[in-house]
C-alpha cells in the first residue's frame, strides 16, 4: 500500500501572484495550494528541497501527507505539480483536501514481473506496455503504490486486460465500460515473416506431394 501520513512542513502565504511566487522560488521555497473537501484553499510554502526529495524520490502521487502549517493540519493527496521546463525545479505544487474516509482517483504505476518466465517472449514475442499507468478509485487511506501484473503464462499474441490482474479490496479501476487491454506479447515482424515463410514451404511440400500422386 502507499505510504500514509508523511509529513510535510509548510509556511502560510499571504501575499500570491507571480511576483511573490517568484521572490519564494528566490528564497529556496516553492508556492503550492491545498484545496477541495468543499473548503476555502490554503495557499503555502514549502522548502524546495524537501518537496524535491519527495517528488524525485518515487511514489509522490500516491503517497497522503500530512502537511503542518503553522498549528493546523492538512491531510492532502499530491494532485499535480510544475517543473521548470529547463532545469526540472519544482515550480508549484498542487494538494488535494482529503480525510480518512475519502475516496479519490489516482494513477497507479504497473509493474510487470516474471518476463523471463514468459513463454512468449522466451519464444521471441515482445512485451508491448499499453498503459503504464492505471487510473482507480481507492480508499485515501490505502492507495496502491502499484498494480503487479504476472506475465508467467503468457503466450505469443496474448493480450492482457484489467480483468486479469488481482485487485486491491475496494480498488476499482475508473474505467468500467470495458475490459481494456494494459499489455500484449507482441510478435516481432521478423518472426512473423519466418512463421510465414514456413507455412507456405509446407504449402509448397504439400502441392509438390500431391503433383506426385
Amino acid at each position: 500500500m502507499s505510504k500514509t501520513n508523511a509529513m510535510l512542513t509548510a509556511e502560510a502565504r499571504e501575499r500570491v501572484g507571480k511576483g511573490s511566487a517568484r521572490e519564494l522560488r528566490r528564497n529556496g521555497m516553492v508556492p503550492a495550494v491545498i484545496y477541495g473537501d468543499k473548503q476555502a484553499p490554503v495557499s503555502i510554502a514549502i522548502s524546495r528541497n524537501e518537496i524535491s526529495k519527495r517528488i524525485f524520490g518515487g511514489g509522490f502521487m500516491t503517497t497522503t501527507f500530512t502537511v503542518e502549517v503553522g498549528k493546523k493540519k492538512y491531510m492532502v493527496l499530491p494532485k499535480d505539480y510544475q517543473l521548470d521546463p529547463v532545469r526540472d525545479f519544482v515550480m508549484h505544487v498542487d494538494f488535494l483536501r482529503i480525510s480518512e474516509k475519502s475516496v479519490v482517483t489516482v494513477a497507479v504505476p504497473v509493474h510487470f514481473i516474471n518476463d523471463e518466465k514468459c513463454p512468449g517472449i522466451r519464444k521471441g514475442g515482445v512485451l508491448n506496455i499499453v498503459r503504464h499507468e492505471v487510473e482507480f478509485h481507492c480508499p485515501a487511506n490505502a492507495i496502491p503504490d502499484s498494480i503487479t501484473v504476472d506475465l508467467a503464462s503468457a503466450e505469443l499474441g496474448d493480450s492482457i486486460h484489467i480483468s486479469a490482474v488481482e485487485l486491491p479490496e475496494n480498488v476499482t479501476p475508473v474505467i468500467t465500460d470495458r475490459d481494456f487491454t494494459i499489455a500484449t506479447i507482441a510478435t516481432p515482424a521478423g518472426l512473423k515473416s519466418d512463421a510465414e515463410d514456413g507455412d507456405e514451404e509446407a504449402d509448397e511440400v504439400e502441392e509438390e506431394g500431391s503433383e506426385e500422386d
